[in-house]
């Protein structure tokens, strides 16, 4: 039955009805929408499941409320997975974007349905094999230093960002942030912001950053290959430094042993299973993939740590707001301060050369 002789409502979808009117109208196929189910998981951007006869698509919308300037552009990461279809970077096949506020409550875009799995606890790895698990670990360095070597002009990315200042601007725009979603005084935040000024390295290159590269935000197979499905979730997307991107990962990456800080789980993260490689190792291989200089990984590791810190705080605003759609969203609060005291050890280390 299609949605509109419904009276269902979904949290994030304004008017299922007109969802449904503007998929016959703008997507070929003619079928029409006869479920939607979100699909849980993301902290930021809503994303949602479209069964449509015999197919399913995927949704993605801004979150509610709460939304800082310049941030969860639906157009930007439309423009980018398509400039992405047919490279070397799997990823969900783009269908349409809509700019009308009126259909679900603000811009979306809809994607192909990829199948795959999305592995980000221990809990998720428990069936994986440690031959996998190696597997999986070289794909994340492996794809993250593809994305990095992507030709920006031939996939129609120019102007996508500016790589000129790129460390410069990101850290007055996630001031910026922070000073509109804070939601208590933080003890650190000040002087990490100081010293994250003061060793500023220039960005020598620019080139196509993910943003958030992480292993659960690729949609991976276990069989009968060990493979990535699609990389989802561009929507800190730009044109930067690459070294900020690798930063962003090895951050997430936690060796086993290590403190579970962000609390992914009572278990801890899918990188301490056995086979997974230990995260000097993956910085390791992506040097010796890309050829570039980590030595000061140490610092962009901290800027990582900040970054993260900043989105985690908007995301634990909406909370309070009680706009978030799904569950967990009690763990982003708390782990902000232990982003800042876990920037300024990766600024100890580094200034004392470790």
């Amino acid at each position: 039955m299609p949605y509109g002789s419904w009276v269902d409502t979904v949290p994030g979808i304004a008017d299922p009805a007109k969802l449904d009117a503007w998929i016959s109208d703008h997507v070929a196929g003619g079928d029409r929408l006869t479920a939607i189910s979100l699909i849980s998981g993301g902290r930021s951007n809503l994303t949602y499941r479209l069964d449509l006869g015999s197919r399913a698509l995927v949704l993605r919308r801004p979150p509610l409320g709460h939304v800082l300037p310049t941030a969860h552009d639906m157009g930007r990461e439309y423009r980018v997975l398509s400039a992405l279809t047919g490279t070397d970077i799997p990823v969900p096949v783009p269908v349409a974007f809509c700019e009308d506020t009126e259909i679900v409550g603000a811009p979306f875009y809809l994607m192909g349905y990829v199948s795959g799995e999305v592995l980000r606890t221990r809990e998720h790895g428990a069936r994986v094999t440690p031959e996998q698990a190696r597997e999986l670990s070289e794909l994340v360095v492996d794809t993250l230093a593809a994305i990095h070597a992507i030709d920006i002009e031939a996939v129609g990315l120019t102007g996508f960002g500016r790589p000129e200042g790129y460390l410069a601007r990101q850290l007055a725009r996630w001031q910026r942030q922070w000073e509109l979603s804070a939601t208590r005084p933080v003890s650190g935040y000040d002087e990490l912001v100081k010293r994250l000024e003061a060793a500023l390295p220039q960005s020598l290159e620019g080139t196509l950053v993910h943003g958030d590269l992480r292993l659960d935000n690729m949609l991976v197979t276990l069989t009968p290959v060990t493979a990535v499905a699609a990389v989802v979730d561009w929507e800190m997307s730009t044109l930067g430094d690459p070294l900020a991107d690798l930063g962003l990962t090895l951050m997430y990456w936690t060796d086993p042993g290590d403190e579970d800080w962000l609390r992914v789980s009572e278990g801890g993260s899918v990188t301490t299973i056995p086979g997974f490689m230990r995260r000097a190792e993956a910085a390791a291989r992506y040097a010796e993939l890309t050829g570039r200089d980590i030595t000061s990984i140490g610092y962009y590791m901290a800027f990582g740590c900040f970054k993260l810190a900043v989105v985690l705080e908007g995301i634990n605003a909406r909370f309070l707001q009680k706009k978030t759609v799904g569950e967990g969203f009690e763990r982003e609060g708390p782990a902000v301060p232990k982003l800042i005291e876990r920037a300024h050890a990766l600024l100890d280390a580094s200034s004392a050369g470790e």
